[in-house]
């Protein structure tokens, strides 16, 4: 029964069907279901799967967003339920995700927020045409081990390595991962101005969070 309720779950991700996936995730724990077998054999199986949907194109951007919704939706009802029972899924590290400073593109950064909470990390969100310094305050307050930069502008790509030169000047940078992406931004931007890496989507920066904080 467990595993028909769990099959359930990640389909709700896949067909990206936020309502669904709630009322699914209270049934879960209504019927005595450990929230973090819920989150581990249902809800990360299905954006896996949305994952690999997306890379092999069978999915757009659209699919990903709503499914990555769909996953935050039961994610909000299970993980209350996880601390409640003194469980705690594994967390991988922090993140702080924002937009740089002149620049107030949002939805590419908040799909990647999303996708690295349901993928383990705590993320905190401080938004768009965010000041180089507002990243370092925010990674100190939050202990974070991982920074996000997006610029969708070429004319604010500079600011990226303004950020990267202000967490050395705090001399935080060898304290946090630094990764960057945006639609101007290249691999050869990211070597440029010294940062750990760049990510052209919300499912490669997923992969490349894991590798940074991974030490790997």
């Amino acid at each position: 029964m467990s595993e028909e309720m769990y099959n359930e779950l990640a389909q709700t991700v896949v067909a990206g069907e936020p309502e669904e996936a709630e009322r699914l995730a209270k049934q879960c724990l209504e019927q005595g279901l450990e929230p973090l077998d819920c989150i581990n054999n249902g809800l990360t199986k299905g954006i896996q799967r949305v994952g690999e949907l997306f890379a092999t194109g069978e999915y757009f951007l659209p699919d990903l967003i709503i499914g990555a919704e769909a996953m935050k939706t039961a994610l909000g009802v299970l993980e209350p339920a996880l601390t409640e029972g003194g469980q705690g899924r594994e967390v991988l590290g922090h993140a702080v995700l924002g937009t740089v400073e002149g620049d107030l593109h949002d939805i590419g950064k908040t799909l990647v927020g999303t996708m690295l909470t349901a993928n383990g990390f705590d993320v905190t969100d401080i938004g768009t045409d965010v000041p180089a310094a507002d990243f370092v305050q925010a990674a100190q307050e939050n202990d974070a081990t991982l920074i996000g930069a997006s610029a969708l502008l070429t004319t604010t790509m500079s600011e990226q390595q303004k950020i990267i030169e202000t967490f050395k000047e705090a001399g935080l940078r060898d304290q946090v991962k630094i990764m960057i992406g945006g639609a101007p931004v290249t691999k050869s931007w990211a070597e440029k101005v010294g940062a750990d890496g760049f990510a052209k989507d919300a499912i490669s920066a997923v992969t490349l969070a894991k590798r940074l904080v991974d030490g790997s």
